[in-house]
């Protein structure tokens, strides 16, 4: 079983990247959140912690930039009709602690928000995740980290509230956290001060894709 990977950012796509390792490149399936948070191609001694799928006709490698998102891959594809690439879309679309926050909120809008997940599926997640992360001691751990931020968070203005769900709005639709970062930029000076606008703003500054 291969559990991480160190070696040379040979190249990095927003679902796979290779990683060269000893002269052999390692494929591997990654979420946008670990895509986007790892260094330029060509950087040496990057390390990703590593699950291998086995599958009937196919072996598969999937690579994760922490040990809590791999941990919570392996739950994902342990919940009936949930495959890698699911567990990999709901990667993208949150980080464990705020896939934690989701869960403990029971927040089917935010669930559904995951491509390829409709709000049947969402709801059904949802309720799979709840007992798994209330009998798993990480995952509840997890929970508790995002229920501490909230608490903090509580006690300051939430300015931050809408560039964070746009953020994630534009994460689910495959763009990097670096393009929703830049695209967001001077919406207040824009006018767009609620949810909506402030979506509308950042898709006309990223030429509409989406």
């Amino acid at each position: 079983m291969i559990v991480m990977l160190t070696g040379t950012l040979a190249e990095v796509q927003q679902s796979t990247v290779v990683l060269d390792v000893g002269g052999v490149g390692y494929e591997m399936g990654v979420s946008a959140n670990t895509a986007s948070a790892l260094p330029e191609v060509g950087t040496t001694d990057v390390t990703l912690f590593t699950r291998m799928v086995v599958r009937e006709g196919a072996v598969d490698l999937f690579g994760f930039g922490s040990r809590e998102e791999r941990f919570v891959f392996d739950r994902l594809v342990g919940i009936s009709k949930v495959g890698p690439k699911l567990a990999l879309s709901v990667l993208s679309t949150f980080t464990p602690a705020a896939l934690a926050t989701v869960v403990a909120d029971q927040d089917a809008t935010r669930m559904a928000t995951v491509p390829g997940v409709g709000k049947k599926t969402a709801s059904r997640l949802l309720m799979e995740l709840a007992d798994v992360f209330a009998k798993d001691p990480m995952l509840r751990g997890l929970a508790q980290s995002a229920d501490d931020g909230a608490s903090a968070a509580a006690s300051v203005p939430a300015v931050g509230g809408i560039d964070s769900d746009v953020a994630e709005a534009l994460l689910a639709m495959g763009f990097t956290s670096q393009e929703a970062k830049l695209a967001l930029e001077g919406r207040q000076e824009a006018g767009a001060l609620t949810v909506e606008s402030a979506l509308a703003y950042a898709l006309r500054r990223l030429g509409g894709r989406g």
